[in-house]
């Protein structure tokens, strides 16, 4: 059997309830799931429930949510807490993707915060990691990288950090049409691996993310490193992302 892959799927802010709904069905209309595979779809907050319930009984799927605050509950307008996000169908949780980061400002404490929340509170956290443009120019990615993830992940306890999943995203290329060719990103994701390894998870899976499509898609999935792909725009379309998936 292949090694298995991840094919997550970040909606951001599209798709209404309604709209998933429709998503879902046409997505599942004479999809087969692979036993080498994992689905994961990420809704906007209103939508974890909808797309949850379209997507009862699918093999191999699973729903999340793009953010969770790190408080379980309180006075935090607009926030979405773990039990809320698990109590609308959630079972997975980004965070730290590069928009929280760099368009909502979060920190990388808060990145640890809400990491250990998602844990904590019985969803599988999915890291995202990556370097800006300046930064890659610079030389500086591996270093970035690394320090995004041991502040996240540093400190924390085994267990923890044996079940979260890692995203690297290198910012330059979100929603940019440029994407970092597989080798490059086999680099980078290497050295996740390794660093992943130090702090004591025993098999670390890491996906890439950053203007994945239908024309990249495959080159990326046979690189050795990359155990999947988190995709943004090309996964609007039920059709095309169904053909993403099922990239050989």
């Amino acid at each position: 059997m292949a090694r298995p892959l991840i094919m997550a799927a970040n909606w951001k802010m599209h798709l209404a309830p309604a709209a998933a709904r429709d998503f879902a069905r046409a997505f599942l209309s004479g999809f087969v799931a692979r036993p080498d595979r994992r689905y994961w779809f990420f809704p906007s907050a209103v939508s974890i429930e909808a797309t949850a319930a379209a997507f009862a009984g699918a093999e191999r799927v699973s729903v999340g949510c793009q953010d969770v605050h790190w408080e379980p509950k309180g006075a935090y307008t607009g926030a979405t807490s773990v039990p809320l996000a698990k109590g609308a169908g959630a079972s997975l949780a980004l965070v730290g993707h590069s928009e929280r980061r760099h368009v909502f400002g979060e920190t990388d404490a808060d990145t640890a915060r809400k990491v250990a929340s998602a844990h904590g509170g019985g969803l599988t956290p999915l890291l995202c990691v990556g370097e800006q443009l300046a930064e890659r120019e610079a030389g500086t990615t591996e270093a970035v990288v690394l320090r995004q993830l041991r502040a996240a992940l540093g400190g924390q306890d085994v267990g923890l950090i044996g079940a979260v999943v890692v995203a690297y995203e290198p910012v330059w290329a979100i929603g940019t049409g440029k994407t970092a060719t597989p080798a490059d990103a086999g680099l980078v994701h290497r050295a996740i691996r390794s660093e992943l390894v130090r702090m004591g998870h025993p098999s670390p899976l890491i996906l890439y993310g950053g203007s994945v499509n239908e024309g990249n898609v495959a080159g990326l999935a046979a690189e050795p490193e990359i155990d999947g792909v988190l995709v943004g725009g090309a996964s609007l379309d039920p059709a095309a992302w169904r053909r993403i998936c099922e990239v050989p």
